[in-house]
């Protein structure tokens, strides 16, 4: 796979955007881009670039993009996209089955149990403190929301290698033993 074809869908996105879409789409960045930084943002590339450099929009990471385009009501670029991540393979390959039952199950528990220590069960399953500042805006005063979104992310990062044994190992190296038993006591209930 090229590693111009992402930059080139993102300019091909830029040129067919309307001023009045852009600044759509700049009101809807605007918890995530800080108003300095958004008033420099006068084209689609350069809205993308401070995307980017928030671990919002990769090669591998177009969702957000995705919404952006719903919102906007560009179904044609929305297409572009998809066909973009349906060629480069990146179409959110997901566990099996089972596995993802798993996830759900252990993501319900975490998200009852984590409180306000859920950034350091991020840290631990690798996210970076960009994405991690990024999903406390979100729900900036609802910790099992938060705890939603962050599982979320890490599942979306890892995709088909996202296991229920990570998870309740990155809780054990955090020290919540007590989420971890009930992650597997619930796993075992429920015939897993």
């Amino acid at each position: 796979m090229s590693s111009l074809k992402f930059p080139s869908l993102l300019l091909d996105i830029s040129s067919q955007l309307s001023a009045d879409q852009l600044d759509k789409m700049k009101f809807l960045c605007r918890d995530m881009i800080g108003k300095r930084d958004m008033e420099k943002v006068s084209n689609g590339l350069k809205l993308f670039q401070r995307l980017m450099e928030r671990g919002e929009l990769g090669a591998d990471n177009t969702e957000f993009l995705s919404k952006l385009l719903e919102e906007i009501q560009r179904q044609d670029l929305l297409e572009k996209l998809r066909s973009f991540e349906s060629q480069s393979g990146n179409s959110h390959s997901q566990p099996d089955q089972t596995e993802r039952a798993k996830l759900d199950i252990s993501t319900e528990v975490i998200s009852e149990n984590l409180g306000r220590n859920w950034r350091k069960l991020g840290r631990k399953l690798g996210l970076n403190e960009v994405k991690l500042e990024s999903i406390s805006s979100k729900h900036p005063t609802d910790l099992e929301e938060t705890a939603v979104e962050l599982l979320k992310e890490w599942r979306r990062i890892r995709g088909a290698e996202a296991q229920t044994k990570d998870l309740i190992g990155a809780l054990r190296a955090c020290e919540f033993n007590l989420t971890a038993d009930k992650v597997e006591d619930r796993l075992t209930a429920c015939g897993y």
